[in-house]
């Protein structure tokens, strides 16, 4: 299949994809289907990009601040990425646990394919875009076919087709490439048993290369955040409501700075002065060390008048309500999103505080490690070329621990069920929930093999010397 080279804004029209040779005519009405769909929510999922990116266009009332004020300030508000990042980053994919000989391969598969980095590209996308995807397909550019790459795939580049019935994607397509004005150039269709490379020839047409395999599914996993029955593909971390929240925090913020700079300067008004007083420059009458004013012709005393400077008070407590909003939508602590509450929060009060996103947390890296489970299967399945899926029984995903537990609590924790549990305190469960990782794991069961051969092998040479110095002994005794 073709790679994929690049990753510019995309320019959405797909009109011409009409005709492509090369492709069975069901086929060609399915790609149309999934055009469609991408087209459809490419506009969306761009616009949560740039809320994530904090690139959005700044939405605003036009009522206390003038537009030709408002775009010279940047966005400062970065609850989208917050919301993101902050749940993806409680998924940390480890690997896999396989048997002790690793029949299957495994290893190799997540060292050619780089998986743990990977999967968390992945996941991040999912939360941004509500679901992203992992193809699964030889690697062109290996001649031996041995070599299976699991490639992410973003949303706002792919589109799917879900299978109501089996659960499971019926049909996919990822865009791989696009010229420097945003049009589409080459993408890939995944359909049960078979795939397509199609590329636009240099006649404005398109043509596609078919590669058949012996999957009984498409060779696609997804990777949904809070999937449910009408939503299969789930739904964004960055929804409707966050952007609002934002789009109300930016103007918020936008208001405090345009006060700022109305004030920042002293407002003085004086009154039966004549504006010759100022010839020298406003600005350095007012900051002389001595200034003096003259009475009038009159002999009247000028007034002055001074503009007091705003409060800034009522934004910051407008900015604190809606972060209070933005972190009972998102589960984040106020704290994590900027705002300084008036007691200090302990670190067990902030740890409590994240359960809710602890809990959502869990249950998708749940589903995440079915998904990766499948793509594993359909990966040996495609790099041994069998008819049916491997037997992948005791191989299981590992994910690092979602919450933060001190070292204390592990150590009381490992204790108290090691002494009632015979055989836990040597098991993999039980260092894990020590803290240990998977390498860690590994290397100590390394180490314990190491040093369970030179134990044996002291005791073989232990044996080896007492049998001499007991024949030596009976020699002596025979004399």
């Amino acid at each position: 299949m073709t790679p994929m080279t690049g990753m510019p804004q995309l320019s959405g029209n797909v009109a011409n994809i009409t005709r492509i040779t090369g492709m069975d005519r069901t086929d060609l009405d399915t790609t149309m289907r999934l055009l469609k769909v991408w087209r459809a929510k490419y506009p969306r999922n761009l616009l949560r990009t740039r809320f994530y990116d904090a690139k959005q266009r700044f939405r605003n009332l036009q009522i206390a601040v003038p537009n030709t004020v408002a775009e010279k300030i940047g966005n400062v508000v970065g609850w989208p990425q917050k919301s993101v990042r902050a749940l993806a980053d409680k998924s940390v994919f480890e690997g896999f646990e396989t048997p002790s000989n690793d029949p299957h391969g495994i290893a190799a598969i997540m060292a050619d394919n780089e998986l743990t980095a990977d999967v968390s590209e992945a996941i991040i996308s999912c939360y941004k875009h509500s679901c992203s995807f992992l193809t699964i397909d030889y690697d062109p550019y290996d001649t031996t076919g041995d070599r299976i790459m699991i490639t992410p795939r973003s949303a706002d580049w792919s589109a799917a087709l879900w299978d109501t019935q089996r659960r499971r994607i019926a049909a996919a397509l990822t865009i791989t490439n696009a010229d420097q004005n945003g049009n589409i150039t080459a993408f890939n269709v995944w359909l049960p048993g078979h795939n397509y490379a199609v590329e636009a020839t240099s006649m404005g047409m398109w043509h596609a290369e078919r590669q058949n395999n012996r999957l009984d599914r498409v060779a696609v996993v997804p990777f949904a955040y809070d999937k449910q029955m009408d939503r299969p593909f789930g739904r964004s971390r960055i929804n409707r409501t966050l952007m609002n929240l934002t789009d109300m925090a930016v103007r918020t913020m936008v208001r405090m700075e345009a006060s700022a700079e109305f004030y920042a300067t002293p407002k003085l008004w004086f009154l039966g002065l004549d504006s010759s007083a100022f010839e020298n420059g406003t600005w350095s009458s007012l900051v002389s060390d001595i200034n003096a004013i003259s009475r009038d012709i009159d002999n009247n005393i000028p007034e002055l008048k001074q503009v007091q400077q705003a409060s800034m008070s009522p934004h910051g407590a407008m900015l604190e309500t809606i972060a209070m909003l933005a972190s009972a939508e998102t589960d984040i602590p106020a704290e994590n999103l900027g705002i300084r509450l008036s007691n200090p929060t302990s670190a067990e009060a902030l740890a409590a505080s994240e359960n809710a996103l602890t809990r959502v947390a869990d249950r998708q890296n749940r589903v995440f490690g079915q998904q990766l489970m499948n793509a594993l299967s359909m990966a040996v399945q495609l790099r041994d070329n069998t008819p049916a899926p491997p037997d992948l029984t005791g191989v299981r995903p590992l994910w690092a621990p979602t919450r933060v537990v001190s070292d204390a609590a592990r150590a009381d924790y490992y204790t108290k069920v090691a002494g009632a549990l015979d055989g836990y305190a040597d098991s993999d469960v039980a260092l894990a929930k020590l803290g240990m990782s998977h390498e860690e794991i590994s290397s100590f069961r390394a180490h314990q093999q190491a040093l369970r051969a030179k134990q044996r092998l002291d005791q073989l040479r232990s044996q080896t010397t007492g049998g001499q110095q007991s024949t030596e002994t009976n020699t002596v005794e025979d004399k």
